[in-house]
């Protein structure tokens, strides 16, 4: 089948099967720079749990969206907190001059909280040129000691609470994980680290981005070895849709193996067919049959790059009446069978 006769996924739903679309044009947008400041005995499960989210929002086009660059104070490696040493890309000599959009400091519970004159000059001269400033564990130490937290409100780990507020007493100090405040982000455990990542995502490069790789995260790391038939759930619909749409969208994910029909619909969410098709028109910019079909189809993709289920088990699973009419389905949609597309796992 020729590219032209190949049918294009709706935005959302694009951006949510890219992985394997690498070879559909999409937006190139340049690549935004991120810094990570390792300071020593950092915590490695925050700066990996940060990292993943840009990585993985690279793995969705060959063109990344993200140039990821770590510092410390000297070259050479830094020690983690898990007594693994990481080699850094730069000296924070190099950070005073570097064009980047977002510097997080990785702080850890071992991290000496001593001001660093260097450190303090780079984060200054980043918000200056209107750079975003983030923290993960105790970093937001460094951002208050170098005076670019003033009028934000901020977090750290509770362990060090006691001494950031006697040393910074004017600024406003938060018991949440994870506090975002316009271009400051601070959190304060590994497991807010990674929802850090994902606010920060959203602010630049949209909604969309940001709940595909949420769905990735959390259906490409499963707690138990992942069989073709576990559950591959589709993130829940988005909440400032309204509440019938978002009823209706729930409906689909729920019933994908066993499509319902727009009559089916239509008397659960007691809306006539006329009025589900102008929400999904005017929300989703779609039409339900196709965003439906979508969602069938983005499970199939699920199913076959991340398990090792038959392609007739994937039909069935998937809700459609035949292997041939899947094939056609799938082949439409990602420009290339089923089979094919398992091999590009």
């Amino acid at each position: 089948m020729t590219n032209s006769r190949r049918r294009d996924f709706t935005p959302t739903m694009k951006l949510r099967n890219q992985r394997l679309l690498k070879d559909v044009d999409c937006p190139q947008a340049a690549p935004l720079n991120v810094a990570f400041v390792l300071l020593e005995h950092f915590s490695m499960p925050a700066f990996t749990s940060a990292l993943d989210v840009l990585v993985t929002a690279n793995l969705l086009r060959e063109v990344p969206f993200y140039r990821i660059h770590t510092y410390g104070v000297t070259t050479g490696s830094v020690r983690s907190d898990l007594g693994i040493d990481i080699m850094v890309g730069g000296a924070l000599t190099e950070l005073l001059h570097a064009q980047i959009d977002l510097v997080v400091i990785c702080g850890g519970y071992r991290v000496r909280l001593e001001a660093s004159p260097v450190l303090s000059e780079a984060l200054r001269r980043a918000a200056q040129h209107g750079c975003r400033l983030g923290s993960l564990w105790n970093g937001s130490y460094f951002l208050a000691a170098a005076g670019v937290m003033d009028g934000h409100a901020c977090t750290i780990h509770p362990e060090n609470a006691a001494l950031f507020s006697e040393k910074f007493p004017q600024l406003e100090l938060s018991r949440a994980p994870l506090v975002v405040e316009g271009a400051r982000f601070t959190s304060a455990s590994a497991g807010s680290a990674l929802d850090m990542m994902l606010e920060a995502m959203r602010q630049r490069l949209g909604e969309d981005l940001t709940r595909s790789v949420e769905e990735i995260l959390a259906c490409e790391h499963p707690t138990t070895p992942p069989t073709w038939h576990a559950e591959q759930t589709l993130p829940a619909p988005d909440s400032h849709l309204p509440e019938a749409l978002r009823t209706i969208l729930d409906l689909m994910n729920s019933n994908l193996e066993e499509p319902l029909n727009m009559s089916e619909i239509s008397r659960y969410v007691t809306l006539s067919r006329r009025q589900i098709e102008r929400l999904f028109t005017r929300h989703l910019d779609t039409t339900p049959s196709r965003h439906y079909l979508e969602l069938r189809l983005t499970r199939a993709r699920q199913l076959l790059t991340q398990g090792n289920a038959s392609i007739t088990d994937v039909t069935v699973a998937c809700g459609f009446v035949s292997t041939t009419h899947f094939s056609h389905c799938f082949r439409d949609y990602f420009g290339m069978s089923p089979t094919r597309a398992r091999q590009q796992r």
